[in-house]
C-alpha cells in the first residue's frame, strides 16, 4: 500500500485497495526467515520448490493466490479505455502467480518467472492469441535485490 500511495502522489491517480491483491497466506511459515523455514518445515520446504502444491505452513496454494488476484486485474482491465494502462501494485508472489495465471503457464512453471524485486516491475500487453510478457522484474536498481523465497 506504501508503494501505491508513492505512485498516486507522482501521478495523482486513485488508489483502489482490493483485499484479493494481497501477498500469499504462508500460515506457521509467516515471519519466518528462509533458514528458519528449512530447518522447521524442510521437507515442505523441499517439496514446494520442488513444484509441488504445497499449502507453505498450512497457508495458501500458489494456484489459490493466483485464483484470487487474477480476476481483480482481468476485471479492471475490461474496464480501461483503448490504449488505457493499469498499474497493479502488490507483493512478488502474488504478482508471480497472477502472471503466470494470466499468459497461461501450468502453475508448476509459474517459479520460472523469478522473484520480483522490491520497486520493479513487469509489464503485459496484449498479444494475439491473449496476455504478453512483455518485461518481467524491470526497474532502475543498479543491481538486482532478490528476496529470501529461494
Amino acid at each position: 500500500m506504501d508503494t501505491a500511495a508513492e505512485l498516486a502522489t507522482v501521478t495523482s491517480l486513485k488508489v483502489e485497495h482490493h483485499e484479493g491483491l494481497r501477498e500469499t497466506y504462508a500460515g506457521n511459515w509467516q515471519g519466518l526467515t528462509h533458514e528458519e523455514i528449512v530447518e522447521k518445515y524442510g521437507e515442505q520446504y523441499a517439496a514446494w520448490k520442488r513444484g509441488e502444491p504445497v499449502r507453505r505452513g498450512g497457508g495458501e496454494l500458489e494456484t489459490e493466490v493466483a485464483e484470487r488476484a487474477a480476476p481483480i486485474v482481468e476485471r479492471h482491465v475490461d474496464g480501461l479505455p483503448d490504449g488505457g494502462t493499469l498499474v497493479v501494485v502488490s507483493h512478488g508472489g502474488t504478482i508471480r502467480t497472477t502472471i503466470g495465471r494470466l499468459i497461461g503457464l501450468e502453475p508448476r512453471s509459474w517459479e520460472a518467472l523469478g522473484g520480483l524485486s522490491n520497486c520493479c516491475w513487469s509489464v503485459l500487453g496484449e498479444g494475439a492469441r491473449g496476455w504478453r510478457l512483455l518485461e518481467h522484474n524491470a526497474g532502475t536498481l543498479p543491481e538486482p535485490v532478490l528476496g529470501d523465497d529461494d
